[in-house]
């Protein structure tokens, strides 16, 4: 089986995206589409496992982060944008590999065991099936496209090995049909909150998102974690600990040297280091804002790109579920 690259990624739309994704995985994204095939996906089916009790959540975020994806640059003529609850192959798939995958194996998962004690106050002590086997939803996201380079963080690595489980075990039993995914690793290492957490993350109110206003952004950053032990201007600084001064890593990289050495010399203040950042933000994201802003206006456009590419999505769903149904003996000609 002979395949150009083909890339499928995507995010759940349960919030606006943020500084932490851009960095993450979006810049990345941006320039990964000029070299591959790429698929990007609005998991709407899987922010439903942990927000089952909550659509119109998910149902809000969808145009949300579909506008930010296009604000960084995601070009539909060159990456198609589509929705995962409007390709019901997945759902089809998911069912099949279900077959081949056990509880246990999807109890060992260290993502899924990960992501689950971080969301007992949503389950209590009873996991629904839909949350446990989401790495089976996602290895149908996967396949369905013959996605062979799936773009993930470290910690990511588990599902894509489950996947890869999965394709090894239906080819073994069904013969060759899947296409084999690889991991590609980002480089780039998880963004910290505002509040000094290893994680900026939707849900805990530390995140700058790419929508924010210059406002927002103030004020955000004005609250920003700085050095404890330093009281008064003159006092000598540590940017090691500083989330000002770790931001200014990402956003002002022409004059961080000599931001973190007035900082350790106390020729610093903290106001002063944080309107700096702020500027340096509200300049960075100007053009992707001034982008959001014409979508925002145009959202016809927007139902546009996420119509044309899910029925793109849907034809090559459709191919690849014919391949399957052929290989297991179920694509019965009544």
């Amino acid at each position: 089986m002979a395949i150009k690259d083909r890339i499928l990624t995507g995010d759940r739309p349960t919030g606006n995206l943020h500084i932490g994704h851009y960095f993450g995985s979006l810049k990345n994204r941006v320039e990964l589409q000029d070299k591959y095939e790429t698929f990007i996906e609005v998991a709407d089916v899987q922010a439903l496992t942990d927000n089952f009790n909550n659509p119109e959540k998910v149902q809000r975020n969808v145009k949300e982060i579909v506008i930010d994806q296009l604000s960084i640059g995601i070009d539909p003529k060159k990456a198609t944008i589509f929705i995962q609850s409007m390709i019901p192959e997945i759902a089809e798939l998911t069912v099949f590999y279900s077959n081949l995958v056990t509880i246990a194996r999807l109890e060992r998962n260290p993502t899924v065991k990960t992501e689950i004690a971080q969301k007992r106050h949503i389950f209590g002590e009873s996991v629904t099936y839909g949350f446990l086997g989401y790495p089976i939803s996602q290895a149908a996201d996967i396949t369905a496209f013959k996605g062979t380079i799936i773009p993930v963080g470290e910690d990511q690595l588990p599902l894509i090995e489950q996947c890869r489980e999965i394709v090894k075990k239906f080819n073994t039993i069904y013969g060759e049909t899947l296409y084999m995914p690889k991991a590609y690793l980002s480089t780039n290492k998880r963004i910290k909150g505002l509040d000094g957490n290893e994680k900026m993350g939707k849900s805990l109110g530390n995140a700058i998102y790419l929508k924010d206003s210059d406002d927002e952004i103030n004020k955000k950053v004005m609250s920003a974690v700085t050095d404890p032990k330093r009281i008064r201007k003159d006092d000598l600084g540590n940017p090691d600990v500083c989330m000002v001064a770790y931001y200014h890593k990402l956003f002002s990289k022409n004059s961080l040297d000599n931001i973190c050495a007035e900082c350790r010399g106390g020729k610093r203040g903290c106001v002063a280091c944080k309107k700096e950042l702020i500027a340096n933000i509200i300049d960075h994201f100007k053009p992707i804002r001034e982008k959001r802003k014409f979508y925002e206006e145009n959202l016809e456009l927007v139902d546009k790109i996420l119509s044309e590419g899910t029925k793109k999505a849907r034809i090559t769903a459709s191919e690849t579920m014919k391949d399957v149904k052929k290989a297991m003996k179920i694509d019965y000609k009544i």
